[in-house]
């Protein structure tokens, strides 16, 4: 029979599946809505509600997939985001968002109790209320029922305890928590002590592509399959376009932009400390003996909100896009935009410039703005290998267009780049493939030279 491989992507908008084969084609895709609660500070989720979300994207995938054995599956997704869990195995708590705006005090009080730069130096991280460790001081702090737990997964991870596997801690998401000192690849004690919580909260740490157990009857069909956590989304995305070599670059255009370094030997304490002075953060990547440098804005919802204050929908964007296109870099007016921040003041443009100048100024600002936190990356680990850009935006002509302006890029045909990433390292795990080095190449559609 032939050998399939199912990936999951846990994202914040909705969980994805899709099936790919031994030869790295995808073969068939779900989807299901992320289903959060929204509460005064952003936004929270039932863990099992989002389990049954993610059921419900992978038995679609696996309805439309060709005939064959799923040999694993393999489970990426968001990052920050997890489940406190009690000496049975019960949620203690709602999963609370990544983006949610509890932890902000906590975090001036982590700066303030551990020490701002020890823990830049130790975990790589700024300190936010983005990473894990604030949001749970807060709930040791309002919820005191959390102080019993005696586990914590990311939500990736919690998906693969579900399905039947075993409960680990991998790296590039631990590496999001601020609960992991990332030269020893262990708890970071001083900090576990500051949230409340026990110091073995954290289970075995292992790489993405590790076996972690094998599939239950949850999903039918795909029942002894290998399971393993493929980590951090943007990372698995990066393995599903064969951003995997140190001096890779992925350049992930959603909602948020995503930048991706890849980085090997990994970086000491000093070098962590200029990246994360510079805006960016370090972890661990889910390829062997490498780190990531991660950072990011919020391009595509500005791209939306500019194209809302436009009153441009999707049946006019073809026609923007060329006139963008065609548009002189001398008619291109200034804007005041802000890619940075989440949260924003109504947005202001200009009334008497047409809508095609107003758009091409917008790609041109954003990358730019991309250009420059890529070479501040590059003059800490060295001169990038290449730039591969995906991602739903990357579909957008005059988006590449201002890309390609500043230099070489690369855009594979992927559709579902976290899923194929995920699948891909579920074959490591199956044995299928030797490591995230060995991976079949990206197939090209009918009609596309390579």
């Amino acid at each position: 029979m032939t050998d399939l491989l199912l990936g999951i992507d846990v994202g914040t908008s909705a969980c994805k599946a899709a099936i790919v084969d031994a030869e790295g084609a995808e073969r068939a895709h779900g989807q299901a809505p992320t289903p959060w609660e929204r509460v005064d500070t952003g936004a929270e989720i039932d863990p099992h509600a989002l389990f049954d979300a993610v059921l419900a994207a992978a038995r679609a995938a696996l309805r439309a997939a060709p005939p064959g054995r799923v040999r694993g599956i393999g489970v990426t997704g968001m990052a920050e985001t997890g489940v406190l869990l009690d000496d049975r195995g019960t949620p203690l708590h709602p999963a609370i968002a990544w983006h949610d705006a509890r932890g902000g005090d906590e975090a001036q009080l982590l700066a303030d109790e551990v020490g701002e730069r020890l823990f830049i130096r130790t975990t790589g991280l700024p300190v936010t209320a983005l990473c894990s460790a604030p949001k749970l001081r807060w709930l040791t702090a309002n919820r005191p029922e959390t102080l019993t737990a005696r586990r914590w997964l990311n939500v990736g991870e919690w998906v693969v305890r579900g399905l039947g596997g075993d409960e680990v801690t991998e790296l590039s998401l631990a590496s999001r928590t601020g609960l992991l000192d990332l030269e020893r690849k262990d708890a970071f004690r001083d900090v576990l002590a500051w949230t409340g919580l026990r110091d073995d909260l954290l289970p075995e740490r292992v790489l993405a592509g590790t076996p972690a157990g094998r599939a239950g009857d949850a999903l039918a069909g795909a029942e002894g399959a290998v399971l393993t956590v493929a980590g951090h989304d943007h990372l698995a995305a990066g393995v599903g376009v064969g951003v995997v070599a140190p001096g890779d670059v992925l350049d992930s255009c959603g909602t948020a932009e995503a930048l991706v370094r890849v980085v090997a030997p990994p970086l000491d304490a000093d070098a962590i400390e200029r990246v994360v002075d510079a805006g960016p953060s370090v972890g661990w990547h889910v390829g062997d003996g490498r780190q990531a440098i991660l950072d990011g804005l919020w391009s595509g919802l500005t791209y939306k909100e500019v194209l809302d204050a436009l009153g441009i929908g999707d049946e006019d964007r073809k026609e923007l896009d060329a006139g963008a296109i065609a548009t002189a870099p001398g008619d291109v007016p200034a804007l005041e935009l802000d890619f940075r921040a989440l949260e924003r003041p109504p947005l202001r443009l200009p009334d008497d410039v047409a809508p095609e100048r107003i758009w091409r100024a917008t790609l041109d600002e954003a990358a730019a703005l991309v250009d420059r936190q890529l070479a501040r990356v590059d003059a800490v680990a060295g001169a990038r290998r290449r730039l591969v850009v995906t991602g739903g935006w990357a579909r957008d002509e005059a988006v590449l267009a201002a890309k390609e302006r500043l230099g070489p890029i690369e855009t594979p045909a992927v559709v579902e780049a976290g899923c194929r990433g995920a699948a891909l390292l579920a074959g490591v795990a199956a044995g299928l493939f030797d490591s995230a080095d060995a991976l079949p190449p990206i197939p090209v559609p009918a009609g596309r030279t390579a």
